[in-house]
């Protein structure tokens, strides 16, 4: 990647409100040549883009912004994988990847996981909490929801760390400049984790269970106990697992942080919710509307279109703004502010909408809700550690958070 368009985009994928304000503001969507695509920015226009998935494809949406060098590419090859995924697919493909992931994270499910969440979080905050200070990041955002994620998977705890260390070095291949020397690094990573997830699926098509891999096993590679899985359905089931592990445990990671930043750069709103812990849920979506962890998604047109005035060829790039969508003053009074005192009349699109609405909202919601009620009541005190550098937010569109996040009681 040429170095200056690097620098701008960080720039821009550290803090892209501005660009969201003045896109708003534009007649027609605007063209930002950093992302190579048309803006969609109004709380509107990202609607009426989600509800037309005939129209706005999702086919290129996983498109990244490096290209990993030829010798990463060759370590990533001894992988599985590879397979469209389910964020990637349109019409009856989508359906039929997306339907496993829909029952793996059924509300029984959901509820099922939760004494293990609480049970986890509790730990993590025993872990630390002698210590008066903490790099919350580190010891308890990106730990959380990857041992969930792994729970409902169904993958054996000591395989965890591998399964969800692939995940972010994915995001780190594919959207992250880094030397040939770290690509290489991060696909070997990568592969290990897909390792994983194989030796996993193989070993639920002889022995299913009650877990999500069962799940997209049988969905996807119906057949008999005793027939292993062939090679191309390794591929797949592997591929949709990735790729689910990816978003639920860093969405939710991002949630954590930029939830906890905003309540604590805010004192007397995380007074209050100490105060009143019914706020809980309305803080969460105040935070998930205010600054949400999914920016952005990207969509191609399938056919000529016009959005919001601006006449669109077929094969058009766009990249459709949630996070500028919740800063809509045309659909959100105060946009700008945050406050967990909101009243919540107006549906923010911090989890989606229409068919690839997020399957894992809800268990989202609960190990966020279980967090702020653990926190409110054991870290009442807790306040960002001004002796540390101030907060920084990661230069990425899908999982935006606090780089590092440092707290002290």
């Amino acid at each position: 990647m040429d170095p200056q368009l690097h620098h701008r985009l960080d720039a821009l994928t550290r803090d892209p409100y501005p660009l969201y304000d003045r896109a708003r503001r534009a007649r027609g969507l605007t063209f930002v040549p950093e992302f190579d695509a048309w803006l969609v920015a109004r709380d509107a226009d990202v609607r009426e883009v989600l509800r037309r998935p005939d129209d706005f494809s999702s086919a290129n949406v996983l498109r990244g912004d490096v290209r990993p060098s030829p010798a990463a590419l060759t370590v990533l090859a001894e992988g599985l994988g590879g397979r469209q995924v389910v964020v990637g697919a349109d019409g009856a493909a989508h359906r039929r990847l997306r339907a496993p992931l829909v029952r793996g994270l059924s509300a029984a499910r959901v509820a099922n996981v939760l004494p293990y969440a609480r049970e986890r979080a509790d730990a993590l905050v025993d872990g630390f909490l002698p210590d008066g200070r903490v790099e919350l990041m580190a010891a308890y955002a990106r730990l959380l929801p990857g041992d969930v994620i792994g729970r409902l998977v169904g993958i054996d705890p000591e395989d965890v760390p591998t399964a969800v260390r692939a995940g972010h070095r994915t995001e780190q291949l594919v959207f992250r400049p880094m030397a040939e020397e770290e690509q290489v690094a991060a696909a070997r990573d990568v592969v290990a984790g897909q390792k994983v997830l194989d030796a996993l699926a193989r070993a639920r098509r002889a022995d299913p269970r009650e877990d999500l891999c069962t799940e997209v096993v049988t969905s996807l590679a119906p057949g008999p106990a005793d027939e292993p899985l062939t090679l191309d359905e390794r591929h797949e089931a592997v591929a949709q697992l990735s790729n689910f592990l990816l978003a639920g445990h860093l969405t939710t990671t991002a949630l954590i942080g930029t939830t906890l930043f905003h309540l604590l750069r805010n004192p007397r709103q995380w007074k209050l919710l100490c105060e009143q812990p019914e706020r809980i849920p309305a803080a969460i979506e105040e935070a998930a509307r205010h600054d949400t962890a999914l920016q952005a998604f990207r969509r191609v047109t399938t056919r000529p279109v016009t959005l919001a005035g601006t006449e669109l060829p077929e094969g058009a790039a766009l990249l459709v703004a949630f996070g500028s969508a919740g800063r809509d003053g045309a659909r959100h009074a105060r946009p700008d502010v945050f406050d967990i005192t909101r009243r919540q009349e107006a549906r923010h699109l911090a989890f989606g909408l229409g068919p690839h609405g997020c399957p894992g909202a809800q268990l989202a919601r609960e190990q966020l809700r279980l967090t702020l009620e653990l926190f409110t009541r054991r870290l009442p005190g807790l306040r960002i550690d001004e002796g540390r550098p101030p907060v920084t937010m990661r230069p990425t569109m899908i999982h935006r958070s606090p780089e590092e996040l440092h707290l002290a009681w």
